[in-house]
């Protein structure tokens, strides 16, 4: 894993690999298996419904561990869309750049970069950024996130996502969320969301 992400500073694969398509037959054949599943169940009985959703939704939590199994297995790539977000960050007072790169439960990816503001309090943390796009594009169920940063565009060191980028992601995300931190000359960490927030305040617990 080392190995691998020093490599992705050299690396040759094209961010475009792990993303879903509209209009390509992957995502064509997951929008006609979504509507045979709501047409065949509205077709049974209630006992008979309630075991299919229990299958979907076994297969669906094989989907996702199958889907973070592949962004552990291409960790450089998606490591690399986070070096690339970096690259996009505006950041002219403190020149910190942080570039991150969002897992999606289905595989989409979703790049955010940190951009500041003069006022300094309506500036967005890079996993903020990535997380807003991703939402507004529908996706609500997230695998892992890869984050690095540094100062003028140099990575130098692990930037950990602040509190309120952690508040966020308990918004979205279970306790089983990995975080994964890249660092200088391949050094990284990983943590859980668990691990990064505990006892956090969720709406499933607090909002009822």
């Amino acid at each position: 894993m080392r190995d691998t992400l020093e490599d992705l500073y050299f690396g040759n694969i094209t961010p475009n690999d792990q993303i879903v398509k509209s209009g390509t037959a992957l995502k064509k054949a997951m929008e006609q298996s979504a509507e045979c599943e709501e047409k065949l169940t509205a077709l049974l009985e209630d006992k008979e419904k309630t075991l299919l959703l229990r299958l979907i939704n076994a297969e669906n939590e094989i989907g996702s561990t199958m889907a973070l199994e592949n962004f552990i297995l291409g960790f450089r790539l998606g490591m690399r869309l986070a070096v690339e977000a970096m690259g996009r960050a505006y950041v002219p007072y403190s020149g910190y750049q942080v570039g991150a790169a969002l897992l999606c439960a289905d595989g989409t990816v979703y790049q955010g970069c940190n951009i500041e503001n003069a006022s300094y309090t309506p500036t967005i943390c890079a996993e903020r950024n990535a997380f807003f796009k991703a939402v507004y594009d529908g996706k609500r169920e997230f695998s892992a996130i890869a984050v690095v940063g540094g100062k003028n565009g140099v990575i130098s060191g692990i930037f950990p996502p602040c509190g309120v980028c952690r508040q966020v992601m308990r918004e979205f995300c279970r306790d089983d969320f990995c975080i994964y931190m890249g660092g200088a000359g391949g050094a990284y960490e990983t943590y859980t969301l668990a691990e990064l927030l505990p006892c956090s305040f969720s709406a499933a617990e607090h909002m009822k």
